[in-house]
């Protein structure tokens, strides 16, 4: 049997299509129209995600992940991060695959539960995947400079990494 939610979907597109005829709207013309104009979107975002997808595996592929997460261990403890959680934060601005990746690896080793994975949670759910956001969105416009947009979102993300830990450990006593 069929959940009410399996007809939400079609019944607005049903909805849409009949209000488009209402108002006197060619539906179909205007739907290749957008059609045609999401492909181009692509076309002009391709080129940044590309090399933001190429960079992203050379530094796993070349160890340097390891090395920055090296260095930035020291840093972590000072500032109250866990380690374990470290590879995340690293992740998170520049790939939602591989921070979801090191995520799904934090659960299955402490649990959802467990302090580590209840700072990954809030993590995840308070950052962006800000580089990738920028390619795609300032790709798909043409923007060039991106002026105060990376250094803003990279403090964002950096107050999340930092208040993460210190909130879980006010809310989950």
């Amino acid at each position: 049997m069929k959940d009410l939610s399996d007809y939400i979907l079609p019944t607005i597109v049903v909805l849409i299509v009949l209000y488009g005829g209402f108002k006197g709207v060619d539906v179909f013309n205007v739907f290749i129209d957008g059609a045609k104009s999401g492909f181009k979107t692509v076309f002009n975002i391709i080129p940044s995600l590309i090399a933001l997808l190429l960079s992203i595996n050379m530094l796993k592929a070349s160890g340097g992940l390891d090395v920055l997460l090296s260095l930035l261990s020291p840093i972590g403890d000072f500032l109250g991060i866990p380690r374990d959680i470290i590879p995340l934060t690293i992740l998170s601005p520049i790939s939602g695959s591989g921070s979801l990746g090191v995520y799904e690896s934090i659960l299955k080793d402490f649990g959802p539960d467990s302090f580590i994975g209840r700072c990954a949670s809030v993590m995840m759910g308070s950052t962006e995947t800000t580089f990738y956001t920028l390619a795609l969105y300032y790709g798909s416009i043409g923007v060039k400079k991106t002026r105060h947009t990376v250094p803003s979102a990279l403090c964002a993300d950096f107050t999340s990494f930092i208040l993460s830990p210190r909130f879980v450990r006010i809310f989950f006593r």
